[in-house]
């Protein structure tokens, strides 16, 4: 039986070999295809997911895989892997170093290990349930702020609070400390780290969810929906320090 520490290493190592792989089409002028909706899609980020998906079906054959650019397969086990391969696409393509490769496993429906890799600034997060969160190999916990208005809050772009969140952003800009666009996964590695208090994300799919839920709980924060629950497949995602959750739920209703 594979302990929760080995799930823990393996996505660690297959997270870094993988975001090894995408430095070598960074800041290179790499060619920039569209998919369907119009987000962009690169050699890196499909040569990313071929390497995972070797590593995965290689280690654990039995294991169902879901990622963002080959999709789902056809295996029905209760082990899911779902892949990122370039969380942050468009920060790769322009050459800003705040793009991740990301990894995580759920079991019987539940999340229980992740890594996230940000290979331009070689920053490693991982977790396991009841296992804790590392940062770049050492124990991380969120921040201890309690006050919104000491908070940093992060989100990846202002436009995604659309007139249907106008109520939260202007209670926001009134009430948080400061706000800035950290984008993609970065700001919920901020929160995991202690360095932001919230980050906001209105529109999310499970592969860019997948790892931020064991690690944002294994460092003391809340990983959930915009409706509050805890899970990577409810289409948005909010990650708090854990103190401020539940003021920012009531800004939120």
């Amino acid at each position: 039986m594979v302990s929760i520490r080995e799930y823990v290493d393996f996505a660690t190592d297959a997270c870094f070999r993988a975001g090894r792989l995408t430095l070598a089409h960074f800041q290179t002028g790499v060619h920039v295809e569209h998919k369907s909706d119009q987000s962009p899609v690169t050699i890196a980020d499909r040569a990313s997911e071929e390497l995972l998906r070797r590593w995965i079906n290689k280690r654990f054959p039995s294991h169902a895989l879901v990622g963002e650019e080959m999709g789902q397969s056809d295996n029905d086990s209760n082990h899911r892997w779902f892949i990122d391969p370039i969380d942050g696409t468009r920060s790769f393509v322009r050459g800003i170093p705040l793009y991740g490769v990301l990894l995580g496993l759920e079991i019987e429906g539940d999340m229980i290990a992740g890594a996230c890799y940000l290979p331009a600034l070689d920053e490693m997060l991982a977790a396991g349930r009841g296992c804790g969160v590392t940062w770049n190999g050492r124990e991380t916990k969120v921040s201890r702020v309690t006050a919104l208005s000491d908070a940093l809050v992060s989100l990846t772009e202002p436009g995604s609070l659309d007139a249907s969140h106008e109520d939260l952003w202007n209670a926001l800009k009134r009430q948080a400390g400061s706000i800035r666009g950290y984008p993609d996964c970065y700001g919920h590695c901020l929160v995991a780290t202690g360095r932001c208090e919230i980050m906001l994300d209105p529109v999310m799919n499970p592969w860019d969810s997948a790892p931020f839920l064991p690690i944002l709980q294994e460092a003391g924060g809340s990983f959930t929906d915009w409706r509050g629950e805890p899970t990577i497949h409810g289409g948005s995602a909010i990650s708090t320090n854990g103190a401020l959750f539940e003021p920012l739920m009531e800004l939120l209703s």
